[in-house]
């Protein structure tokens, strides 16, 4: 098992204005302590919709890819409609540089069509654009970026799923602690490779959700997760953030290690 750590940046009004030393102080803690990896969720405006409490995702990670020197940095996912594909490539290679490689692009198809609305994009697109624009998206990262590692997140068990197993390295699923969610959709997937003739176990499974209590993490690896990507109630607390970590310690094979 493998842990990664979502650190606060505003879109759950988890900051007092854009308080950025707070949120690197929490990046910072947690490669202290043995995460595997760092993100940030791709949102321009808190859920009720101010803007000004929100630190934006991709200029932050190039911050923190200075604040950090081992922790994989990710975004979970990257609103594939918000940026050109080639600025994205290019973004994204910018700030590997800046890291030494420790990028991982997350990207999705966008759901927020109040936040696209609000920002001046324009007229919200339907499902089957945003899913191919996503293939798309998805076409210029590998050509741009060779092998260098993309993460696609969704569930959805006609398109998203093949769109991994077509491209992508890792995939990750959200806010279910079912262990049968977890095999139905990794066995979607798996036929999914099979159809690409893709190998099932060169892509990364990832799951992603909020921790306010006991989680049995043994139950869902059993059930195929490699990655767990971790919210913490309230995230700013590096006291509870401490906790965790020595609590995955106990894990078989698990990290983090020492608090």
């Amino acid at each position: 098992m493998k842990f990664g750590l979502i650190v606060p940046q505003g879109w759950r009004q988890d900051l007092d204005g854009r308080d950025f030393e707070t949120m690197a102080a929490v990046a910072r803690r947690a490669e202290e302590l043995g995460f595997d990896s760092i993100w940030l969720y791709d949102h321009l405006q808190t859920r009720d919709g101010d803007p000004d409490r929100v630190l934006e995702c991709w200029t932050s990670l190039a911050a923190l890819a200075r604040e950090t020197s081992r922790v994989q940095l990710g975004q979970i996912v990257t609103c594939a409609l918000y940026r050109n594909p080639g600025l994205l490539a290019q973004m994204a290679s910018t700030v590997d540089a800046a890291s030494g490689g420790r990028v991982i692009v997350g990207l999705g198809a966008g759901w927020d069509d109040r936040e696209w609305d609000e920002f001046g994009y324009g007229e919200w697109p339907d499902v089957p654009a945003r899913l191919r624009h996503l293939e798309q998206t998805l076409q210029v990262l590998r050509a741009r970026r060779g092998a260098a590692p993309i993460l696609v997140g969704g569930a959805g068990e006609k398109v998203l799923l093949r769109l991994v197993a077509r491209y992508a390295d890792a995939c990750n699923f959200t806010d279910s602690f079912d262990p049968e969610f977890y095999r139905h959709k990794l066995d979607v997937l798996r036929r999914h490779c099979e159809d690409a003739g893709r190998a099932y176990d060169e892509i990364e499974k990832t799951a992603s959700f909020t921790v306010t209590g006991d989680v049995d993490f043994a139950a869902l690896a059993a059930a195929g997760i490699e990655t767990f990507i971790v919210y913490l109630d309230p995230p700013t607390d590096l006291a509870v953030l401490e906790r965790f970590a020595r609590t995955v310690v106990s894990l078989d094979g698990g990290s983090p290690q020492g608090a």
